[in-house]
């Protein structure tokens, strides 16, 4: 292995793959550092028998028509050089949020939003439009913005506090790590990427935009070293110097874009760092069911792409510290985009979880209360299918110690650190930070930090 980089990547996931791309088109030197043997991070895959799932994406956001410009799907494109059909986008038919005794439908037409709203809460439709507005001017994307409560501003366009619970439902559980609130930058973000983008699915899953990326990179000259576990950074004067690898070698470089997280990056280095106190551990975690199904959800009466639910008119959203909370969910039906390519029926049920119940279980408690899971899972379907899965083809559970174990997240969170640093930077020259808490999302939004990183901080000089 070449020992000298001008740059190394912490981390194959989507903000690492597109951050190669971006600084490989540019001849810069680099290296990307991988403790798995594939890529995606938190949205990859994996196969059982000859059965392959994703692991992570329910659906993308950001999704736009062919030709549109000046949204983030258009503005990686252009960046990385991939054409929109590359990406063999499927969008969603319609989702839902269900509360009780309300439901709002949405597609990736903000007008069918608004319609229901204007038909299930009509005095609320003026302060939406007026949201919507302030949302579209708002410069979510400023590296310099500092936190601000998203609940705070809404709640001086929507008054009713139904409504405002049901808005913030699919935004927060799709990318807050913040318990009970938003940023609002965050919120802006994800209200465009849901509500006026939308969601779709790549034909093939996520292995098509990790194929993507993979290739991409290849005709760059540039390989990811996977199996490769960082043991520890060290600095010179404050200066990021090198890198030593879990099997001893030693590599040298100016700078690193890492996507292993706030205190997780910060822990690789000898010493502690001063600003290692004020980095908050994220608590946001969850278990997710992979359920195959004997008939596809539609014939069962299910025609939503993915249904958010919640068994109150308040939404709490935050670790429920027991093992999993079955008071809010999120369904998801890969069959119902408008293209269905499965074969079978497949049902993912997500839920809030808490890390440390799950981790202080014993080998046959943990099998037990996977099984639980399951079991609650297959009850959400019931509530919302009205029908019982007759016969179940193929179950699996994942838990947040799973989590843990495929990204290195402490607690294993899912959204990183509450703390974010908006423009990467951290106290020591030369290390940056990109992905989750760098503070963009999703899968677009990942490769769009890496992107922006590399731009920020690698190129513009």
């Amino acid at each position: 292995m070449e020992k000298d980089f001008d740059v190394v990547i912490i981390g194959a996931g989507m903000s690492g793959l597109a951050a190669g791309i971006r600084l490989a088109m540019f001849d810069q030197k680099v290296c990307i550092l991988e403790s798995h043997s594939i890529p995606g991070g938190l949205n990859s895959y994996y196969q059982r028998g000859k059965r392959k799932f994703d692991v992570g994406l329910h659906a993308m956001t950001n999704w736009t028509p062919k030709g549109t410009k000046g949204k983030p799907l258009s503005k990686i494109m252009k960046q990385l050089r991939i054409p929109y059909d590359e990406f063999q986008l499927v969008p969603q038919k319609q989702s839902s949020i269900r509360f009780p005794n309300h439901k709002l439908t949405f597609t990736n037409n903000i007008q069918d939003l608004l319609d229901e709203v204007q038909c299930h809460f009509p005095n609320e439709i003026d302060g939406l439009i007026n949201l919507i507005t302030y949302i579209e001017g708002y410069n979510d994307t400023d590296l310099t913005s500092i936190y601000s409560s998203a609940k705070d501003v809404v709640s001086t366009f929507i008054k009713d506090k139904i409504l405002l619970n049901m808005i913030f439902c699919p935004l927060m559980i799709y990318g807050s790590a913040w318990e009970h609130d938003m940023d609002f930058s965050q919120f802006a973000i994800m209200f465009k990427s849901i509500f006026l983008e939308g969601f779709s699915r790549p034909t093939g899953g996520v292995r098509t935009i990790i194929d993507l990326l993979s290739k991409k990179l290849k005709q760059q000259g540039l390989l990811v070293q996977y199996k490769s576990q960082v043991q520890q950074l060290h600095k010179v004067d404050n200066k990021i110097s090198a890198i030593t690898l879990k099997n001893g070698d030693r590599i040298r470089c100016r700078k690193i874009l890492s996507s292993a997280g706030y205190r997780e990056t910060l822990n690789l280095f000898e010493e502690k760092l001063k600003e290692d106190k004020k980095v908050i551990i994220g608590k946001m975690s969850f278990t997710e069911s992979i359920l195959i199904l004997d008939k596809k959800p539609c014939e069962y009466g299910i025609e939503d792409t993915i249904i958010f639910t919640n068994d109150s008119h308040e939404y709490n959203y935050r670790n429920p510290n027991t093992l999993f909370d079955t008071t809010s969910s999120v369904l998801c039906f890969p069959n119902n985009f408008i293209k269905d390519e499965e074969d079978e029926g497949i049902f993912r049920a997500t839920m809030m979880a808490d890390y440390d119940c799950w981790n202080k279980l014993e080998k046959d408690q943990y099998k037990q209360e996977k099984l639980n899971v399951l079991e609650s899972s297959k009850a959400l379907f019931l509530k919302h299918s009205g029908s019982e899965i007759k016969d179940l083809l193929f179950s699996d559970v994942f838990t947040p110690t799973t989590v843990k174990k495929y990204t290195k997240h402490e607690n294993g969170c899912v959204y990183g650190s509450p703390t974010k640093t908006r423009d990467g930077t951290t106290s020591v020259e030369g290390l940056y930070l990109m992905g989750t808490d760098q503070g963009f999302l999703g899968i677009i939004g990942a490769m769009l930090s890496g992107i922006s990183m590399a731009n920020y901080h690698c190129l513009r000089n």
